[in-house]
């Protein structure tokens, strides 16, 4: 029999400590021989489901519990271990672990009279030093520990434990002392734990670092608390045995508790929410009722034997499923959305396979038409949730959650809970941190790991040589890496699922213990997605999707244009699918910020398999992975599709399934189908087969393809032939996507192109207000619209709303774009709010001391009014003839006077006095002041990049753009990772550096070359040679590798930097001035040498650039190439000076090819 059972340990799920997985605890416990072990993370069940079954897949006997934090009567922080006994118990838990996080508690405290009122089967252990009793014991009140534990006592009987520990922490002698005193003197039983935070001793400073990360401290910081010892990890009994020999019954006691908990989790019984039907009718009957009117809708009373037939059958399934409330739940809450103007999508994933679906208006596919499976949603041979995932617009997301709340009790719906794990990158970085190196190290460590999802630090080493090179070359980043590979995939923190909602028949008290997210303060589940499923009970999935948001505004914009013309509003889900000049669009890859296919691998991808028809859109939505990349299936779609290759089937039975895609099996459904016409599978089986692929489970394998092969054979298949076609299958399984979710993102991709072809300004309006605050994808995005030949007009505020809008012409089509208030920095929605109010009500506004005097100064203060002017939103305040540089400056100079006469007349008003010269509004233009300066070109752009992010009215590198071509030939935009040692060129916009101690370091640029931005790394000897060339607002010329980055999807790995002029040095072969033959008089020799004379030398990476003089005397033309010591550094100055004194034409550049 065993000696000792740990009823206190802390796994991950801990979140503020604990280093364990539950894995590993479980795999732990079993291979020490212990019958049983409680996890008792802190005031949480995070990782409850996940331990139950471990444990019962393991043998090991699971003990539920948590540990406590309280307010005790003496006014401390006190903890204490409650364990679940029963049934009882464990809902009180629940209910107590529920309303720490919600009950106005702060950071998971308790009262302390909360967890009294909760005593039925619940043990309590004391919490060692760190309960109440300990502490009194410590500070050597014995009277009052006695009375605080006679207290609890009264509340739990013999369910009450003083806790003893033995880890060499401060203190703990001294109370285990007074705590073996009082246990004897009044009979209070002992149990011995070692408050477990780790596996194993020499995980200590792993767990160190794990906690100086979540408090935000140094390993080495005097400051930091050190509540932990070495000794806090999973002892054997054996250990805890000699640990306690003189306390023997304490060891009993822990055995006696673990025998006591008798809790068993219930799992995989299933609780719906209760829907609402009339009297007297069954959920089913609703459901069959309900489908059939909509069926009949869809159809628009047209009979069809096959589609009745489809309906029949998948309510037959539903039925015997017992999923009628699933369905009618989901269909209420679409149904409401739609009803109150919330955009929600077609469908997404499987669940567009069901005809049900659409029959009730949960999606918007027809699945018969498009070939999509009913059982790769819901499969009547493998018992599971259905699981509808809607899209909803991002706007109206939130209310449709509200409705689903106020319908079925607040108590009874919340979100659903995710952790965030401490992933490769982010965990280097923090380990930097927590170990006092440098910043710069660590940022240098994290980008050289690949930005790709489920990357992992060993994946990382093993394939970038340079990282496995730079660890093994610097202690510094070794040690970093080596804790690193320790708390990697830790969890790290608590959020919300994005979209999960979980609804319950009743308080969710009863099934899930509830936590509060931070971010919203709502109630969210402690169990994840998974866990909810398994403890019994549905979730939902509320997505939003922005391009919804974008249909959305983009819609109402172009149908308030038409109802002003009199025309008819645009029903988005009505548009024709195979409309000419949306394909047009579509062929010619000019889809940025078409839905899907925007990145420049998606339009190469276009651009080769050049669509003309709906299926084309859903197949590239599928094409573009790397699965199908990698196999050869883009390049055979492709190639088919345009009669370069042969249309070829595995075997003519499987030309129906594959007849849509040229002979490729490119979708899950397609396996299904294959399976099905080739072996005879159920469609059922046919899903288990996917699943079986999937997985890849040798023993499922060897089962289906035994399967596979009989039921071939009863075809006539040839057995070699089936066998060929059973490993092609399971290859495609690995890499086939769902065909109803390509369909249902295929349609959405096609109506973005399509507004975008037929409504290019409400739409870039549209797309350009969904990322207003991202500057580098509204970089992008303008770049965009003035290649459409669309007009970007500055904002205005007698004319912009918050969001960006079409401006329309004189004959009311729109044929621009209006910049929206709400982009520009220092002005938030209130703001604009108010002047759009103001606007609305009493007209436009006059000029800037107007616009002061109408518009409160809380709301629009000085900061507000300089942004506005920096802006240009004030250039309608110009006076006839006033140019933009003009009209800023003297706005700029006037702001101030406006903004006090405006102030000045709040108070008179205030005061009841009355301005007999009319007050400020009686001041305008520029009467009784000194003429003022006009702006630089340089101040008019640098203002408007500090408001707007970006240059509106020109660019710095505007002047530069041919010339930039001839060297650099792709713009920041068309940039391709991978693509090899590449050119660039851009504007320093930012740039940050860091020095290190060895005396290197490293800088990070942010390029803009108007198309778009760029962060540029520069390290080591080329940043040491070339740092003060990274100035902010300086034209550079870098080469270097593009790479992936985790935050802005790509960046530039630089190896050279060059300035203008020195890049005209490295690409250009001459510069050279063409004169006619008369050009050369009037001493023209002197005048050419005092031009370039103090130009002259080379350049710091080589030689200058050659000068040459070419005469051109009628149609001949002459060179001479001057002296080598003639070399001239080519830079704006001279190039000035020699149009200047030779004229603008005569001088250029000349550059290969």
């Amino acid at each position: 029999m065993t000696e000792f059972v740990h009823l206190s340990v802390h796994t991950e799920y801990s979140i503020s400590d604990g280093l364990i997985r539950v894995p590993d605890l479980v795999r732990r416990v079993a291979e020490l021989g212990m019958p049983a072990v409680a996890v008792t993370d802190r005031a949480n069940l995070f990782g409850l489901v996940k331990f139950y079954e471990a444990c019962q897949a393991a043998g090991v006997k699971p003990l539920v519990g948590a540990d406590m934090r309280y307010r005790s009567p003496d006014g401390g922080i006190d903890r204490c271990v409650l364990l679940a006994t029963s049934r009882d118990g464990y809902e009180g838990l629940l209910r107590l672990i529920s309303r720490v996080h919600g009950g106005g508690s702060q950071g998971g405290v308790a009262e302390r009279d909360w967890i009294f009122a909760a005593p039925r089967g619940l043990i309590v252990l004391s919490g060692a030093g760190d309960g109440d009793v300990g502490r009194a014991l410590i500070a050597g009140g014995a009277e009052r520990a006695v009375q605080l534990a006679d207290e609890w006592r009264n509340a739990f009987g013999d369910r009450f434990y003083l806790e003893v520990r033995r880890t060499a922490r401060p203190d703990e002698d001294r109370y285990l002392a007074a705590a073996v005193e009082l246990a004897t003197r009044e009979g209070f039983p002992v149990v011995a734990t070692n408050d477990v935070c780790f596996l194993d001793a020499d995980d200590f400073e792993a767990h160190e670092t794990r906690v100086c990360i979540q408090e935000g401290r140094t390993l080495e910081d005097p400051r930091r608390p050190r509540r932990y010892s070495g000794r806090q990890y999973l002892r054997p009994a054996a250990d805890m045995t000699e640990l306690f020999a003189d306390l023997p019954e304490a060891l009993k006691n822990s055995v006696e508790i673990a025998t006591r908990c008798n809790f068993d989790l219930e799992l995989g019984t299933y609780h719906l929410p209760d829907f609402p039907v009339p009297d007297g009718v069954s959920l089913e009957e609703h459901l069959d009722r309900s489908a059939a009117r909509g069926l009949a809708t869809r159809m628009r009373g047209l009979e069809d034997d096959v589609y009745r037939a489809r309906l029949d059958y998948e309510l037959g399934v539903i039925r015997q499923m017992g999923f009628s409330g699933y369905y009618l739940i989901v269909a209420e809450f679409v149904t409401w959305a739609r009803e109150h103007g919330v955009p929600v999508g077609p469908g997404r994933g499987s669940g567009s396979g069901s005809l049900v679906a659409w029959a009730l208006g949960i999606t918007n596919v027809d699945p018969i038409a498009y070939d999509l499976i009913f059982e790769r949603f819901l499969n009547p041979e493998r018992v599971s949730m259905p699981d509808f995932d809607i899209d909803f617009c991002m706007e109206g997301r939130d209310s449709v959650i509200n409705h689903v709340a106020d319908r079925y009790g607040r108590e009874a719906v919340s979100q659903i809970v995710t952790f965030g794990t401490m992933a490769a990158r982010a965990v280097v970085r923090d380990v930097t941190r927590v170990q006092g190196k440098p910043y710069g190290l660590g940022d240098r460590l994290a980008k050289m790991i690949p930005f790709e999802v489920g990357m992992t630090l060993t994946a990382a080493v093993a394939r970038e040589p340079d990282l496995a090179q730079f660890i093994d070359e610097n202690e510094d980043a070794a040690e970093i890496v080596d804790m690193a590979y320790r708390l990697e995939g830790i969890v790290r923190n608590v959020g919300r699922h994005a979209g999960g909602v979980v609804i319950a028949p009743s308080a969710l008290t009863e099934f899930v213990p509830l936590y509060a997210d931070d971010s919203s303060g709502g109630a969210v589940s402690q169990f994840d997605k998974d866990d909810v499923e398994r403890v019994g009970l549905v979730k939902f999935d509320f997505l939003g999707l922005k391009t919804l948001t974008i249909i959305d505004w983009a819609v109402r914009a172009v149908n308030e244009r038409r109802v002003r013309a009199g025309e008819a509003p645009v029903d988005i889900d009505a548009i024709p699918f195979d409309d000419e000049p949306t394909f047009e669009l579509l062929r010619s890859a000019a889809t940025t910020a078409v839905f899907q296919l925007e990145s420049s691998g998606m339009k190469e991808l276009i651009r080769n398999l050049q669509p003309d028809n709906i299926n084309d859109i859903i197949a590239l939505v599928a094409l573009y992975r790397p699965g199908p990349m990698q196999s050869g299936a883009m390049d055979d779609y492709i190639r088919r599709k345009h009669g370069r290759a042969r249309v070829e089937y595995p075997h003519p039975l499987l030309e129906p399934a594959l007849k849509g895609t040229y002979g490729v099996m490119l979708y899950q459904e397609q396996v299904m189908s294959a399976a099905q016409l080739l072996a005879g599978f159920t469609l059922g089986q046919a899903d288990l087969l996917r699943r079986a692929m999937g997985k890849k489970k040798p023993d499922e394998m060897a089962r289906v393809r035994s399967q596979f092969m009989d039921g071939a054979q009863e075809r006539g298949v040839d057995p070699d032939l089936a066998s060929g076609i059973f490993d092609q299958m399971e290859k495609f399984a690995g890499y086939a996507f769902v065909k109803g979710h390509a369909t249902t993102y295929g349609i959405v991709s096609f109506q973005t192109a399509w507004l975008k072809t037929h409504y290019p300004a409400e739409f870039m309006a549209a797309v350009l207000s969904a990322d207003m605050r991202n500057v580098e994808k509204v970089v992008t995005l303008v770049d965009e619209v003035r290649s459409m030949g669309l007009n970007l007009l500055p904002p205005d505020v007698n004319r912009s709303a918050y969001r960006f809008s079409a401006a329309a012409g004189g004959d009311d089509d729109a044929d621009g774009i209006l910049y929206g208030l709400g982009a520009i920095r220092e002005v938030g929605e209130g703001s604009v709010e108010a002047l759009v109010e103001e606007r609305a009500a009493r007209g436009p506004f006059r000029d800037l001391r107007d616009f002061c005097a109408r518009i409160d100064g809380r709301r629009a203060g000085k900061r507000v009014v300089e942004a506005l002017i920096r802006a240009g939103a004030m250039d309608c305040f110009a006076e006839p003839g006033e140019a933009l540089d003009a009209v800023r400056a003297r706005l700029t100079a006037e702001a101030p006077a406006a903004l006090r006469g405006a102030e000045q007349a709040a108070r008179d008003a205030e005061l009841g006095v009355h301005d007999m010269f009319g007050g400020v509004a009686s001041q305008t233009g520029r009467r009784g002041g000194a003429e003022v300066p006009p702006w630089s070109r340089r101040d008019r752009l640098v203002g408007e990049k500090e408001t707007l992010g970006l240059y509106l009215t020109g660019h710095p590198i505007d002047d530069y753009i041919g010339e930039l071509r001839e060297f650099s030939p792709r713009r920041i935009a068309d940039l391709e990772i991978g693509g090899g040692r590449q050119v660039v060129a851009g504007l320093v916009v930012s740039q940050r550096t860091h020095a290190a101690a060895n005396g290197g370091g490293m800088a990070f640029a942010e390029l803009d070359d108007r198309s778009g931005r760029i962060e540029a790394s520069v390290f080591g000897e080329t940043f040491l040679a070339n740092r003060a060339k990274l100035l902010k607002d300086t034209l550079v010329v870098v080469e270097g590798i593009v790479q992936d980055d985790d935050f802005r999807g790509r960046r530039l790995r630089v190896d050279a930097v060059h300035t203008i002029a020195e890049a005209r040095v490295r690409f250009a072969s001459r510069l050279e001035i063409t004169l006619a033959d008369d050009g050369f008089g009037g001493d023209f020799g002197g005048r050419l040498q005092t031009v370039l004379e103090s130009h002259r030398g080379v350049a710091a990476n080589g030689a200058g650039c050659p000068v040459a003089v070419a005469c051109r005397c009628g149609s001949a033309t002459g060179r001479v190439r001057l002296g080598e010591r003639w070399r001239v550094m080519p830079s704006d100055d001279l190039l000035l000076g020699l149009r200047g004194a030779f004229g603008a034409e005569s001088v250029r550049l000349v550059y290969p090819g």
